[in-house]
């Protein structure tokens, strides 16, 4: 059972977006919530831009060293008392999870918010196999009622507003006095809270995912707001991580210094409220903890990008920094992509674990502005990453005929200097000229996907180099 993908369908997706009023209302919350608040962070601490650079060579030695960190991270698991798998697919992982369930008799799964359970479609399968998944982090929980996938990776239910929240709360939590108070935020928090709070104790297994996995100590790390993940992997028998192979760190030294840069970069804090660190199961003196730690460590595709064009992809933390600052994101929100992994970093993430034919049309939504790239604090270029599927989009014959046959004429153009600036010299004027008294186009053949929704500029009368060589003639004249 995979999650649904519907990347193919981009372009249609986008378009029901920008007519979602509610929608376009929640994603203002994207600007106004993250923005700021990471400037703030991130200007009371002058050291940030050595911190991110420090973090991209952690990342980029463990990469480099990756098979050698995940058989130390796995040993050291082995001696603290886990258990570590191995998933080469989706598949993979959800049978060794369902295998655990299965094997202890369980009923119920607390899950704390997790990506790779998501990106496996973990839910719906363990659902049909007669174990019930409750996610207990307050936006997955939101959209668990609603029966959708997260629109941002560290906000899963940004695209939700607070009426629509009492609405599904009202419908589902039936066995609560119908005349209780959900007009306000702390209501609504207390509502979710007095439903989960059963949930941790019914749990037979607790599944949360890992924000690091540190090969010193086979330790991993979950970075959250809320609390429960805590409850989530102390209360039940079982814990089970579930990871993708990249989450892996040589050190809590190095752990340290990536977690300056998450917070910061993520919402604006110095540090969550909670990191908490999970090395094996319960010992002898433990107060709390479970009998049994797994690990399910997943590859679905990731050792693929090891020395490819998009090795530096795994670096990323899931800050959620990326999206937060594109106007792409902005405007049509998450479930627009299509998959699990929204905004730049899924344009560049997303085909290369689902292939480029089925979602070719995400490095394309993208201005170029570059202002991911700017923010990220692992400093991945993703930018050039998008390029470089679009180059393998058009090598492959995916994009539209139309595009393609555009693309070759303007290369077979450049590449002729005389004839480019000779069909300048024609077409530039002729543009100018029927651009009318305003220069602007509210029609053009072959630029409707523009002048459908705004007009297109006229250009000046005069091609670029026109004017270039007509301003050093007058440098030239104006010499003594």
């Amino acid at each position: 059972m995979a999650v649904e993908i519907t990347s193919p369908q981009f372009k249609q997706n986008t378009r029901d977006a920008l007519k979602d009023a509610p929608l376009q209302r929640a994603l203002g919350k994207v600007r106004e919530g993250f923005i700021h608040k990471r400037q703030v962070a991130i200007d009371a601490l002058p050291e940030f831009d050595a911190l991110r650079d420090s973090a991209r060579d952690i990342k980029n030695h463990t990469l480099a060293h990756l098979d050698l960190y995940l058989e130390a991270y796995e040993e050291k698991v082995t001696e603290a008392g886990g258990h570590v798998h191995w998933a080469e697919t989706a598949a993979d992982a959800r049978g060794i999870i369902l295998d655990i369930c299965r094997r202890v008799d369980a009923r119920t799964v607390t899950k704390g918010k997790s990506m790779i359970t998501e990106e496996i479609g973990l839910n719906d399968f363990l659902e049909q196999c007669g174990v019930t998944p409750v996610e207990t982090d307050l936006g997955e929980y939101i959209i668990q009622l609603r029966g959708e996938h997260p629109s941002h990776i560290i906000a899963p239910a940004i695209h939700v507003n607070k009426d629509q929240v009492e609405s599904d709360f009202r419908r589902v939590h039936d066995h609560l006095p119908a005349n209780r108070d959900l007009s306000e935020p702390e209501t609504l928090l207390d509502e979710a809270r007095r439903v989960l709070r059963s949930k941790y104790f019914e749990a037979d297994v607790g599944i949360t995912g890992a924000n690091f996995l540190v090969a010193e100590t086979g330790t991993s790390i979950i970075v959250t707001n809320e609390g429960n993940g805590d409850l989530t992997q102390t209360l039940p028998r079982i814990h089970i991580v579930v990871a993708s192979l990249e989450k892996i760190v040589p050190t809590l030294d190095d752990v340290s210094q990536i977690l300056r840069v998450l917070a910061r970069s993520a919402t604006g804090q110095e540090m969550s409220v909670y990191t908490t660190l999970s090395t094996g199961p319960r010992r002898d003196k433990d107060p709390d903890g479970p009998d049994e730690y797994h690990v399910v460590l997943l590859d679905n595709g990731r050792s693929a990008m090891l020395g490819t064009q998009f090795q530096d992809m795994l670096r990323c933390i899931r800050c959620g920094a990326c999206m937060n600052h594109c106007p792409v994101y902005h405007t049509v929100g998450g479930h627009a992509y299509g998959w699990v992994y929204p905004g730049p970093m899924g344009a560049v993430l997303t085909p290369s674990l689902i292939g480029i034919d089925k979602a070719g049309h995400l490095p394309n939504a993208s201005t170029f502005c570059g202002r991911c790239e700017e923010v990220c604090p692992m400093r991945i270029p993703l930018p050039k990453m998008m390029r470089h599927w679009r180059e393998r989009e058009f090598e492959r014959g995916i994009n539209p005929a139309t595009q393609r046959v555009g693309l070759g004429l303007w290369a077979f153009l450049a590449r002729r200097p005389a004839l480019y600036a000779f069909a300048m010299s024609i077409a530039i004027p002729a543009l100018s000229l029927f651009g009318g008294a305003k220069r602007r186009y509210r029609y053009l053949p072959l630029a409707g996907g523009w002048t459908r929704y705004r007009d297109l500029p006229a250009p000046e009368s005069r091609t670029f180099m026109q004017q270039w060589k007509q301003r050093e003639a007058l440098k030239q004249e104006a010499r003594p």
